[in-house]
């Protein structure tokens, strides 16, 4: 813009008698009094155009994400860069008889610059975050952690060109003294650095999705991720409380994910009756005889007595004791039981691992465990369905003269002396 045009109304206070740093000032105030109102009415002017512009391209679009740029008001932001563009031609000529206080304006207005680049950057990555989500094929994934990222370095940078404009050096000479101040650098974005490096794995090995029920017994986390960020990792507990955890820590530490659980047909069942090893005994012919009113068992017991007969009276077996020869016993009967009840249970999937196992004697008694899948993978539903599996066996161990171990508790209280 020529500095000549700006002087007119300089030159006519001269005229008119007016001294040259009245004249001065008066001429800097009516300037700067047209230029913002007319930066004012050109921005409202320019906004207005590119409302109406998005309005009807999102109206038109297949997708929406035009929705997302009008909802983060991107191109309100956008339009505020025309009047700043304006103000910095119009500084030199409005502060033509002022160098020290132009210099200032325009460092004002180049700053000004840089954090309305720096806002619509953050406007439009939130609005890339946010179509992102509504697609399928990124809504569990840790797109946070990338915006973060990209705006750190759009910080960056942003406040080395400030310190380039203040000192008036090149940005370059401020990259080159980032060599120096690695060190410091790096120490300050230590954990940045640590969640960036986590998230790329993270995503790369598809460790955590948003939506996936994580345990992290170091932090007291249950519950389902709600976000993965580039420094914490949100997991809101099955109690609605919500724990942070730090996004390095799901590839330094040990964490339990639910995922493949949820996405299989059933959810584990494997839990155990400690049995007391006193009340394992062989069983009499009157007791399998007995034993055969249990329907669950009765074509085993028949079975399995006419083999075992087979082989006694084969081999001379003396029976006067049961030790002698091969016997049925009561563990080994119910744990036959127990198979045969969960593979008629309805809540049980039976094309997944169903297995009732004796482990190794403890000092308690023996624990028989049940391994078995539940169809409902539900938690409520899955307590209930295990609830009533155990329930059932525990009624059921006295028909096979079995007992569960239980500490001894007295009956009668302490009496007072």
């Amino acid at each position: 813009m020529d500095k000549d045009l700006g002087r007119l109304l300089y030159d006519y206070l001269l005229e008119t008698g007016m001294s040259e740093g009245i004249a001065a000032y008066v001429n800097l105030l009516v300037l700067l009094v047209v230029v913002l109102i007319l930066v004012t009415f050109l921005d409202i002017l320019i906004w207005k155009i590119l409302r109406g512009l998005s309005v009807r391209l999102a109206r038109k679009s297949k997708n929406n994400f035009d929705n997302f740029l009008v909802a983060h008001r991107v191109p309100r932001y956008v339009a505020h860069m025309v009047p700043l563009t304006i103000l910095l031609e119009f500084v030199p000529v409005a502060f033509a008889d002022f160098d020290y206080a132009e210099g200032i304006a325009l460092k004002a207005i180049k700053i000004l610059y840089v954090f309305l680049t720096l806002i619509i950057f953050r406007k439009f990555f939130q609005s890339v975050n946010g179509y992102l989500k509504t697609l399928p094929k990124f809504r569990d994934k840790p797109i946070d952690s990338y915006v973060q990222v990209f705006m750190i370095f759009a910080w960056i940078v942003g406040i080395l060109t400030i310190f380039a404009i203040v000192t008036e050096t090149t940005v370059w000479k401020f990259f080159t003294a980032l060599g120096a101040a690695s060190a410091v650098i790096l120490l300050i974005f230590k954990d940045s650095i640590l969640g960036l490096v986590a998230s790329i794995q993270v995503t790369i090995n598809d460790m955590v999705r948003i939506g996936d029920w994580i345990t992290f017994e170091k932090y007291g986390a249950d519950g389902d991720v709600i976000e993965i960020s580039l420094a914490t990792v949100k997991v809101q507990n099955f109690d609605m409380t919500t724990t942070t955890i730090p996004t390095y820590a799901l590839i330094s530490d040990s964490f339990k994910n639910w995922r493949s659980m949820q996405a299989s047909g059933g959810r584990r069942i494997k839990r155990s009756l400690i049995i007391r090893q006193k009340s394992i005994r062989f069983l009499s012919s009157d007791e399998s005889e007995r034993l055969k009113k249990i329907q669950l068992v009765e074509a085993y017991i028949a079975s399995r007595n006419e083999q075992i007969n087979n082989y006694n009276e084969s081999n001379q077996i003396n029976k006067e004791l049961l030790v002698n020869g091969r016997n049925l016993t009561n563990f080994g009967l119910f744990r036959k039981y127990v198979t045969n009840y969960l593979e008629s249970h309805s809540a049980i999937n039976k094309g997944m691992t169903l297995m009732v196992r004796q482990l190794q004697p403890t000092p308690q008694g023996i624990p028989l465990e049940v391994y078995a899948f539940s169809s409902d993978k539900r938690w409520e539903n899955y307590e209930y369905v295990m609830a009533d599996i155990f329930d059932h066996l525990l009624a059921a161990l006295p028909y096979f003269s079995l007992e569960v171990f239980e500490l001894p508790v007295s009956l009668e209280p302490t009496q007072g002396k």
